[in-house]
């Protein structure tokens, strides 16, 4: 699925720069909104077993990937409080 990834203009603005982190997960939360059915599918197939997210990125903190996992947590988490 490429749907999830963050814009070509965001990832460039980002630059994999650790002390624009903060502002990057916001930006890239903010671009994932209107792609709630998709997280819901992804977080539907976390369910049933482990999923695998693919980035480009030598910072293991600081990535996509990182931001996607944690808001996947949250949906799954919400549905279970619900």
């Amino acid at each position: 699925m490429k749907d999830p990834a963050p814009s070509g203009s965001l990832r460039r603005w980002f630059g994999h720069d650790p002390e624009k982190w903060q502002e990057f997960r916001s930006r890239y939360r903010k671009e994932l909104e209107p792609k709630t059915s998709e997280l819901k599918r992804l977080a539907e197939m976390a369910k049933r077993g482990d999923i695998t997210f693919v980035y480009s990125a030598r910072d293991e903190q600081h990535n996509n990937a990182v931001v996607l996992k944690e808001l996947l947590e949250e949906i799954m988490m919400h549905k279970l409080d619900s």
